[in-house]
């Protein structure tokens, strides 16, 4: 009867201690230089990284660097560099602010609905419209550097 016992709170730690992965917080998966795979301006796919036939090639140096909390660094596709800091709301909205130089029409705040995030991926669209592509909503698919 005692083996059996012992063997059975073996077996249930053994079960229960096996069970979840701990999952990794937005707050540090987004701690990435982030680059663009893939760009929406609209419903108009732009760029796709590595495609022959981009209509914004310029995409293939857009950077979104996270790497120190809350430092944030955004090199957009004309190559225009936009420091400053950047704040998560809850796990579904990122927020650039501080930004200078201000990006045009921005107020030198630009925010971000987080669509999805893994470690090797981040899928963010616009809140607003961009007035440097047009007054479009834009969604980007980056991928880690």
């Amino acid at each position: 009867m005692k083996k059996i016992a012992i063997l059975l709170f073996a077996c249930s730690f053994f079960i229960f201690s096996c069970g979840k992965e701990k999952a990794v917080p937005v707050s540090e998966k987004i701690k990435k230089n982030w680059v663009a795979n893939t760009v929406k301006e609209g419903s108009a796919i732009v760029y796709t990284k590595g495609a022959a036939n981009n209509t914004k090639p310029g995409y293939s140096s857009f950077q979104l660097r996270l790497l120190v909390a809350p430092s944030a660094t955004l090199v957009e596709f004309d190559g225009n560099t936009f420091s400053g800091q950047y704040e998560l709301v809850g796990d579904t909205k990122l927020v650039l602010k501080n930004l200078s130089p201000a990006p045009t029409g921005t107020g030198g705040t630009i925010e971000f609905t987080i669509d999805s995030i893994t470690d090797t991926q981040l899928i963010l669209t616009r809140t607003t419209p961009s007035q440097k592509t047009g007054g479009t909503t834009n969604t980007y698919t980056l991928a880690i550097q």
